[in-house]
């Protein structure tokens, strides 16, 4: 891990936690509880982002009683910044079980301009629906959830740009990227499979990348699992180190 400030590793996490907002979450006893239908982790979830004041079962109660309503299992993400700090501690000596480790990556720098683009290709930036469709389409995403994907991406309280790469009518790869104050993030790189090993992914990014600098953003940051080599060497290419790591626990082991 580096050596970046506290102070601006916070602000990430922060930056993180808005460019996931759903429209289905709530507050209990200083946790942020998400239960989105969608893909991501990250929207149906419990965020533990304050100490609170109840007991811990009583509020781990509260937020699984949220989800179960919900038709999702109970799930906390945790962070360097997760409060209680021996929560973490608090949910193993509970049974709960870890899984998806999951580095953020930060690059303090971005790339003044973008890489070249092969002939033939362009890119394109699509609608929330679009995109949502598009990289649905990449993963074989269920259409119920290519829906909640489009639906937090149109009521993001973060502006959003979603991009993919073509050739033709055919989408080789896509991203997009999520900007706040001088920050930006990548979110949902994906390459279809087909055409992977090209460095189209690493190239979308740069563009992503440069667009955003000249808008005036100064750090970007993603989130990869950990054990995914592939996407980090492409990310460490581009100026993107690790900065720290997150993890999810949940009583359920067929919640992973």
């Amino acid at each position: 891990m580096n050596s970046l400030p506290i102070t601006l590793l916070s602000r990430i996490e922060d930056a993180g936690i808005n460019a996931s907002a759903p429209p289905q979450q709530r507050w209990i006893d200083g946790w942020l509880v998400r239960y989105s239908p969608g893909k991501a982790k990250r929207a149906r979830c419990v965020q533990a982002v304050a100490e609170g004041r109840l007991p811990l079962d009583q509020r781990l109660d509260l937020c699984a009683a949220v989800l179960r309503d919900a038709g999702l299992p109970m799930v906390v993400r945790i962070t360097p910044f997760s409060l209680p700090g021996v929560l973490d501690d608090s949910l193993a000596q509970r049974g709960y079980r870890r899984f998806d480790e999951t580095r953020v990556m930060v690059a303090p720098q971005l790339p003044a301009q973008a890489e070249w683009l092969p002939p033939g290709l362009r890119l394109q930036r699509l609608s929330p629906v679009d995109f949502a469709e598009a990289v649905g389409s990449l993963r074989g995403s269920p259409l119920d959830q290519r829906a909640a994907h489009a639906q937090r991406l149109e009521l993001s309280p973060v502006p959003y740009q979603g991009w993919v790469l073509r050739d033709g009518k055919v989408v080789l790869a896509c991203g997009q990227m999520a900007t706040e104050a001088e920050l930006v993030g990548l979110y949902d790189v994906f390459t279809a499979p087909e055409v992977r090993g090209q460095g189209l992914a690493r190239r979308l990014c740069s563009a992503l990348l440069a667009q955003a600098g000249a808008a005036g953003a100064r750090v970007a940051y993603l989130q990869v699992e950990a054990d995914n080599a592939p996407a980090r060497a492409i990310y460490h290419r581009l100026g993107f180190s690790d900065a720290y790591s997150y993890h999810y626990r949940a009583p359920d082991p067929d919640a992973a």
